[in-house]
């Protein structure tokens, strides 16, 4: 009964969230566009011109998002590339590049070097999260895990002054992913956009400037 009225509760608040109803108005497929514009907004991440990775990418809002600041308002052709990469499928997005694998395995790096013909990345972007059991360290440990590969990912192929913006929670293992951003950038932010809900442990973190890239 108690998960009855929690599912009734997520579906009521979803269908009236105000960031829903505005991704179905402009075409997003999922309201989580809106927390990476805030943040770019803030920050100037996506700029003309850059090489840009969106791991985990799917259902692709990111990836739309990026798109849409590429193209800039004439729209029809972006100046840059855009490589979203996911084990899952993604409906395709124009001018973005998806690949879908693991971003570890050597045949999905391959691809992504040809697409950037060798160059290095600006900003690697991250929404990932892992499948959640519900058990508090298990959980911490799932994230700091995908954490971790992110951060591997960004040292091997960000340009020394990129960026990597990946979504954590704070909670159990948070500390440890702060110092580990910490060691292995030379700035770290911590950001919590209003689009990303109050009651949600949820945020992002974004670190600049590689200090040990690989």
């Amino acid at each position: 009964m108690a998960k009855n009225k929690l599912n009734k509760n997520w579906l009521h608040d979803h269908i009236n969230d105000p960031y829903v109803k505005l991704a179905q108005k402009e075409g997003y497929r999922a309201r989580a566009a809106y927390k990476l514009k805030e943040i770019d907004e803030e920050e100037k991440l996506i700029k003309a011109g850059q090489n840009i990775v969106d791991l985990g990418a799917t259902p692709g809002s990111w990836s739309q998002y990026v798109r849409r600041k590429l193209a800039g308002a004439e729209g029809g052709g972006i100046h840059g590339a855009i490589i979203a990469l996911d084990l899952l499928e993604m409906e395709p997005i124009a001018d973005v590049h998806f690949i879908q694998g693991d971003f570890r395995e050597e045949d999905v790096l391959r691809q992504l070097e040809t697409i950037v013909s060798g160059e290095k990345i600006d900003l690697v972007l991250s929404d990932m999260a892992p499948n959640l059991s519900g058990i508090a360290d298990v959980d911490a440990a799932r994230m700091e895990y995908l954490l971790e590969l992110a951060v591997e990912f960004a040292r091997a192929h960000l340009k020394p002054q990129g960026a990597l913006l990946v979504k954590c929670f704070r909670g159990p293992g948070f500390d440890p992913v702060l110092q580990m951003f910490r060691r292995e950038f030379k700035q770290v932010q911590q950001k919590k956009p209003k689009a990303s809900r109050d009651k949600s442990s949820e945020l992002f973190l974004l670190g600049r400037g590689v200090k040990n890239p690989l």
